[in-house]
């Protein structure tokens, strides 16, 4: 949920048309993440000026604003600070006054973009009304713009770093900031906590190491006085912020990676939420972690904490991004979605790639190798998720059981941090999400550490918050995914829990047979997509025909596929706006069987399994009373013979054979496409569904 691109050039020259395409760039990467209105600022004519522009709607509309205010595109800057955000909105309705960049005053003295939500603003807000400050938003962004104000107002001589964590000491949530202010010109703040941030770097010579040194204060400052329940001063009079600064011991060093030999040294950063906004410019990031200040001048980057902990590291490492541009651009196809559906056949096999050897039949995960004796005597593995990953975490859960038998849980990461669910350091406690980031997720896994639980992370993104803060973890490298109904993370993680499973069981006798099998399906899996791809025609008539302008849906599905119509209604739900239900085919009699008539619209899935003549009974019973399913079904079963079942016309899509516990990986490909024409029929943006975010980094 929202989005923050950041640019920083020292002693490089950019012109003022350059840098503000840059940013309109970088937030038209971010759009994905999901947004109502965008803004940025930029450095003036003058010294001290500051130009703000701010719209609803897409970015578009944010460049045509900036067009018509017509500023001067030619003007140099031969070192500039900009910032820009995309708004999901949490405080206040989308306009022009909620959107970001925040403003300390009429002046623009301090600008601040955040993503997150800062839970005690208003107490902040209480304390600086009563210090005479104005406020022109609803939002909790603008106590930040005004914070940073006051503090300078108090003591002006204070440098832009201890200023920052003055300010961020004050701040209780999740929250990334870039922070911009004329009193510091060239200069730039960055900082996180709970929400993701990185810093992008680019030189014209090769950095002097491939790290940035993390600098910390020896002591602590007090706090100010603004009534939030946080410490203040110990006794007495509230401390001049000069005083609260006098035994703040900063170790300050030059940072070994920008060591210049004397000669400054050109440079760009590059500040943004995701990766994808930032690797056309470079590949070179430093992801920050929670509670890092950083603070970028003199085309220096350092990175600041308040206070050193034991054993944390001491360096933040310059990584190298493997993503390619053109992973994260649409290609021949309409959308992003519909792109990564068919990539698919491609994302499984890197999933696969480097960890199952076909030819041996062996499954390795390097980055579980050393847990694997720990996990094998746990006590129970707890899968905590969100929405798609949670689906893909219900979809392995049978077999987990069968191959490792190990008491399996799936939660639901709300509910589950609702319910303080007691947690066991014989546990094991697995955390899935596309990104990492998933506020919910990330809470439940702090919550697990706190309990001494072992931690395993499962996500896509490398560098993330879950993916660094977990004991280990596995990568489903399945590629960038934009558009905001996930599809292709959906199989890689389905086929990594799969892995983790058979790497689990096999010192397991019994299990070697049914090993095998999985594994040699698993081979078959990419072939098996594209052949479920090649009915996209089929399927866009059936929506045509079949489910155009329905209001409700049903989706039906038992054993392995009841996580697959779950998902299956998800998708529908997501972006074509259908009220749609993924039901267990055994719950039927229990109420949802009324719901079935001549007009419900309705899908079941009837594979030949271990369950399937108890699937059969189902639809035998939705066609009794006037329902007409179309069915997913094998290429061939008999019982569908001719478009008919018991006698009666049905409709079926027939899709390959597998393995009973691989074959939710291919049911789910054709709710994927079915998801994707219901919405083009209805006319909606597909890769950006109305009050949905990709990544859903607040709580």
């Amino acid at each position: 949920m929202c989005g923050i691109f950041g640019y920083l050039n020292y002693l490089v020259e950019r012109d003022r048309k350059y840098i503000i395409d840059l940013l309109i760039q970088g937030l038209q990467r971010l759009e994905y993440r999901g947004y109502d209105s965008a803004g940025m600022a930029v450095d003036g004519d003058e010294a001290d000026e500051v130009f703000l522009y701010k719209q609803v709607g897409k970015v578009a509309e944010l460049r045509k604003l900036i067009d018509e205010a017509a500023p001067d595109m030619t003007k140099e800057f031969t070192s500039s600070v900009a910032i820009s955000h995309t708004r999901w909105a949490t405080h206040g309705q989308p306009n022009p006054i909620n959107c970001h960049p925040h403003r300390s005053d009429s002046e623009n003295e301090f600008t601040v973009v955040h993503n997150g939500i800062i839970t005690n603003y208003a107490a902040i807000r209480t304390f600086l009304i009563r210090a005479g400050f104005h406020f022109e938003s609803e939002t909790d962004t603008e106590v930040v713009a005004k914070l940073c104000k006051y503090i300078y107002d108090s003591n002006p001589t204070i440098d832009f770093t201890n200023l920052a964590k003055l300010v961020v000491k004050e701040l209780e949530g999740a929250f990334a900031l870039l922070i911009k202010c004329v009193h510091y010109p060239g200069e730039l703040i960055a900082t996180k906590q709970g929400s993701p941030l990185l810093i992008g770097v680019k030189t014209e010579r090769k950095l002097k190491a491939d790290f940035v040194d993390v600098e910390y204060a020896a002591a602590k400052a007090s706090l100010l006085p603004l009534g939030s329940g946080k410490r203040g001063p110990a006794s007495g009079a509230p401390a001049s912020l000069a005083e609260r600064f006098s035994g703040l011991d900063l170790r300050k060093s030059q940072s070994r990676a920008f060591i210049s030999d004397g000669v400054p040294m050109p440079a760009e950063f590059f500040f943004a939420s995701d990766a994808s906004a930032v690797v056309e410019y470079t590949k070179q990031v430093v992801y920050l972690e929670d509670e890092d200040v950083a603070h970028v001048h003199d085309g220096e980057l350092h990175i600041h904490r308040l206070k050193h902990v034991q054993g944390a590291s001491s360096i933040r490492s310059i990584q190298t991004l493997e993503l390619e541009i053109a992973n994260i651009m649409k290609g021949n196809f309409d959308h992003f979605m519909l792109k990564e559906i068919f990539e698919q056949p491609e994302s499984t096999v890197n999933t696969m790639r480097g960890r199952i050897d076909f030819a041996n039949e062996r499954v390795t995960l390097g980055g579980l190798v050393d847990f694997l004796p720990t996990i094998r005597r746990c006590r129970r593995i707890i899968f905590v998720a969100c929405g798609t990953s949670y689906h893909s975490a219900l979809a392995t859960r049978a077999i987990f059981e069968e191959l490792t038998e190990i008491p399996i849980v799936v939660e639901l990461a709300s509910d589950f941090l609702d319910r303080r669910t007691p947690i066991f350091r014989d546990d094991t406690c697995v955390f899935v999400s596309q990104s990492g980031e998933t506020a919910d997720t990330l809470r439940a896994l702090e919550y697990c550490l706190e309990r001494g639980a072992l931690t395993v992370g499962v996500v896509n993104t490398v560098g993330s918050s879950i993916s660094r803060n977990t004991d280990c973890g596995v990568h489903i490298n399945a590629g960038p995914e934009i558009g905001v109904a996930s599809t292709k993370a959906y199989t890689s993680q389905y086929i990594v829990m799969i892995m983790i499973a058979l790497v689990l069981s096999e010192d397991r006798v019994s299990k070697q047979a049914r090993r095998l099998e999985i594994i040699r399906g698993l081979a078959q899996i990419p072939r098996g997509i594209e052949r479920c791809l090649a009915q996209d025609k089929t399927i866009a008539a059936i929506c045509r025909d079949d489910f155009d302008g329905a209001k409700s849906m049903l989706v039906l599905g038992r054993g392995y596929q009841h996580a697959t119509a779950l998902e299956g209604a998800l998708k529908i739900k997501e972006i074509s706006y259908i009220h749609c239900e993924g039901i267990l085919a055994g719950e039927l009699k229990h109420g949802t069987l009324a719901l079935i008539d001549e007009q419900l619209k309705s899908v079941l899935f009837a594979l030949k399994d271990a369950l399937y003549p108890k699937t059969c009974t189902a639809l035998s019973q939705v066609i009794a009373r006037g329902g007409r399913p179309v069915i997913v079904c094998h290429e061939g079963d008999d019982n569908f013979a001719g478009g008919k079942f018991e006698g009666k016309p049905v409709k079926t899509l027939e899709i390959p054979e597998t393995v009973d516990c691989l074959q939710g990986l291919l049911a789910v490909v054709p709710m994927q496409l079915m998801a994707y024409h219901l919405a083009r029929l209805a006319g909606f943006d597909v890769d950006f569904p109305r009050n949905l975010a990709k990544s859903v980094t607040v709580e």
